[in-house]
């Protein structure tokens, strides 16, 4: 096939040749086999052989939905998991505000359900006023009942990313990647109270001194600061 392949450039050719045995006119054999001859009988053999299919393409319409231009637009928050080194399972719930890149809260408990949930976020809205926007995945915690009525009951909308789309909630997921190299990663967490106690230090650090390239370099404190025309924020 590769000498024939020097001699016949274009596919076309390079099947009557194979069928042929390199001569220029098909057998009767292969005449019979096939609803078409080649060309050198006139017909293309081409026309015989199925046509491919053009590749389907797919137009994206995953964009994330409700993009953040202010502070305390957009909120998102989801689940992570660890574990300590007695085997005590850890559950870690983050908050992060879209906008400035903000972790507002990092809960760390052992079972965080629906009611841990609105707690939480009771306080933050109690310390940094309402968002417009919740953004999450559709796990159970998220679209419990409970949740959404208390949401709707605060004047909170609801943003839920599509199924198998974690991109969608790209801040959220970036944040929880920064988490888990940088804290989780490097600890090893004897008891609940000592994970607890490292995540906050973390999270402070994160806010205060660590500075951001999707923020011009500065830190998330900074540009809440920028934003409410305050004094950096200290946690």
């Amino acid at each position: 096939m590769r000498s024939l392949s020097q001699d016949y450039v274009k596919w076309r050719r390079l099947i009557r040749a194979t069928a042929t045995g390199g001569h220029g006119r098909c057998s009767e054999e292969r005449r019979s086999s096939t609803s078409n001859a080649c060309d050198d009988c006139g017909k293309g053999l081409a026309s015989g052989l199925p046509k491919r299919r053009p590749r389907r393409r797919v137009r994206s319409t995953s964009l994330r939905p409700v993009p953040a231009t202010t502070v305390n637009q957009v909120w998102a928050y989801d689940f992570m998991h660890d574990s300590c080194a007695n085997g005590q399972k850890l559950k870690l719930l983050t908050v992060v505000d879209e906008w400035t890149r903000e972790c507002l809260a990092i809960e760390v408990g052992a079972r965080l359900n629906s009611s841990m949930v609105i707690e939480v976020l009771s306080r933050l809205m109690s310390l940094h006023g309402r968002p417009t926007y919740l953004r999450s995945d559709n796990g159970p915690e998220f679209v419990a009942t409970r949740v959404k009525e208390w949401l709707t009951a605060s004047g909170v909308q609801t943003s839920f990313i599509e199924p198998g789309k974690p991109w969608q909630n790209g801040t959220n997921e970036s944040f929880n990647g920064k988490l888990r190299d940088e804290c989780l990663n490097m600890q090893w967490f004897r008891n609940l109270r000592e994970a607890k106690i490292i995540v906050e230090q973390w999270r402070c650090h994160y806010n205060e001194e660590r500075p951001h390239s999707s923020l011009n370099y500065r830190t998330p404190a900074q540009v809440r600061a920028g934003q409410i025309n305050v004094g950096v924020l200290s946690y």
